[in-house]
């Protein structure tokens, strides 16, 4: 199964240690997706954020980017997200509340970070 990873689900690895493609690929998700405005949004944060510990988690998520597929979208990288998954039927991982709520009201299957050391689905729409 497909899955979109937005900028804090390529960040986790650096701040929580948790393997994201081992965890993503456990949920039975394979085929990892980041659209090009995530990697901005990365590399943004890579020199821009405020806390070295964040400033790393940008840096180990750009090199684990290097392993998914790019997917090119003009949008800002959460309209990005809501609009790939909508047209691939992909899931998105994501922490975002917001982007969560927005995605579950649409029917988008979202995984997210539960407690600090595991992937878990939110909730699934069939595929």
């Amino acid at each position: 199964m497909k899955v979109l990873l937005d900028t804090n689900a390529l960040m986790v690895p650096g701040q929580f240690g948790v393997d994201l493609f081992e965890g993503l690929e456990e949920l039975g998700f394979r085929e990892l997706l980041v659209p090009r405005p995530v990697l901005r949004e990365l590399a943004a944060l890579a020199c821009l954020a405020e806390s070295r510990r964040d400033r790393t988690a940008a840096r180990i998520g750009l090199a684990l980017a290097g392993r998914c597929e790019i997917l090119e979208a003009s949008e800002e990288a959460d309209d990005a997200l809501v609009d790939l998954a909508l047209k691939s039927g992909a899931a998105v991982f994501t922490n975002d509340k917001e982007l969560k709520k927005k995605l579950s009201t649409r029917g988008v299957t979202v995984i997210h970070l539960r407690q600090r050391r595991r992937l878990e689905i939110a909730n699934r729409r069939e595929f």
